[in-house]
């Protein structure tokens, strides 16, 4: 009878652990779902509408339209202009004369509503890429580009600061208080210190440059130039950011037994091998969320362009979220702004279950 009421007792403990669980997780699941799932099937329900934020007309459906027009890339090929001998029509600098591209596309009208998004020449005949939204296109080029940049950029770095605030040093809660500090710094004012930082005739970086380099290297236009653009806002951004990957990853080197580490060194195994054979695999769990995590926080890069680059140069910094808000709010398009976020989601999605298989098929091996 006794065994029978002790094997009772914890089913009559479960259930009030149940509800304190569900009593407790509640608030969050609330919120959870009024401010993500709730708002995420608005913007699909939006996404196949026409509406905007401030309009006097009434919301109409419009089905696909906004994932057409974000969609939407075709392909032209120009022949070059030929005079009446059939000759290759050249301008006063040599190069090859073509039809205006404006002209051919309102001459069709189904290519009315394509534009421009890159072209190149091959041999005498020039090959257009069109789009009916190149900016989106640019942008999630761009976005993909950050993403390949500081995903290496920012983990690497925070398992280096790990290994090296792991080591029982001296003062060694100074230097995790001073590599942590960026996080906790909000990412407006590092964005505009360092836009002071990045300045071309100010900076402190082009200060150092020229000076290390004896004048060799001049000043350079970090956020001014297409193609120093980006890079600068990848470091700048793995820098404040890297903070919390070091913590994580510091968190599974104090996991791994230092056993193994003390065996090693009985084997006579160097430093480079005890890393690459005990400390990689140890930390196996935690790089796979590391580097989720910081992928799916990557593709959201948006307050650092805003405020130091607003998308440019030339649209060299524009980044999907940057295209959304820029589209759904400031130009008030909030159906299309809806349209992209939905698009991007998935993408997202999708990204993130394929590095977790990859990952796990890569572990089972």
């Amino acid at each position: 009878m006794a065994s029978v009421l002790a094997a009772r007792q914890p089913e009559n403990d479960e259930k009030p652990r149940r509800r304190y669980v569900f009593l407790m997780s509640t608030p969050a699941l609330l919120g959870l779902f009024m401010f993500l799932v709730v708002p995420f099937f608005m913007a699909v329900a939006m996404s196949f509408t026409d509406q905007r934020l401030l309009s006097p007309n009434e919301t109409s459906w419009v089905g696909l339209r906004n994932y057409d027009r974000l969609l939407n890339v075709s392909g032209l090929v120009q022949e070059p202009v030929r005079d009446e001998a059939g000759q290759v029509v050249r301008d006063e600098d040599g190069q090859i004369d073509y039809p205006r591209l404006r002209t051919l596309l309102r001459s069709d009208p189904a290519m009315a509503d394509y534009k421009l998004f890159t072209s190149w020449d091959l041999g005498e005949k020039r090959y257009i890429v069109l789009a009916k939204d190149p900016h989106f296109i640019q942008s999630f080029i761009n976005t993909l580009l950050f993403v390949l940049l500081v995903v290496p950029l920012q983990c690497g770095l925070a398992l280096a600061l790990a290994l090296l605030i792991n080591r029982q040093l001296r003062g060694i809660f100074l230097f995790r208080t001073v590599f942590f500090s960026p996080v906790v710094t909000s990412i407006v004012v590092v964005s505009i210190v360092w836009s002071f930082l990045y300045h071309k005739d100010l900076g402190l970086f082009n200060h150092y440059l020229q000076a290390m380099s004896f004048g060799l290297i001049g000043p350079i236009d970090w956020l001014g130039d297409p193609d120093w653009a980006m890079p600068s806002i990848v470091i700048m951004s793995a820098w404040q950011a890297a903070g919390v990957q070091m913590l994580i990853f510091l968190a599974g080197l104090q996991g791994i037994s230092q056993d193994l580490y003390e065996a090693a060194d009985l084997d006579g195994a160097g430093a480079w091998s005890k890393f690459w054979h005990i400390t990689l695999p140890g930390l196996r769990n935690t790089v796979v969320f590391v580097v989720i995590s910081t992928t799916i926080q990557a593709f959201g890069l948006f307050t650092q362009v805003d405020v130091m680059t607003q998308g440019g140069p030339q649209g060299s910094t524009s980044t999907v979220m940057y295209h959304a808000v820029t589209k759904g709010f400031r130009e008030q398009d909030i159906a299309y702004g809806s349209a992209i976020s939905v698009i991007f989601f998935l993408v997202i999605l999708g990204i993130a279950l394929f590095q977790k298989r990859l990952f796990d098929s890569k572990g089972d091996k």
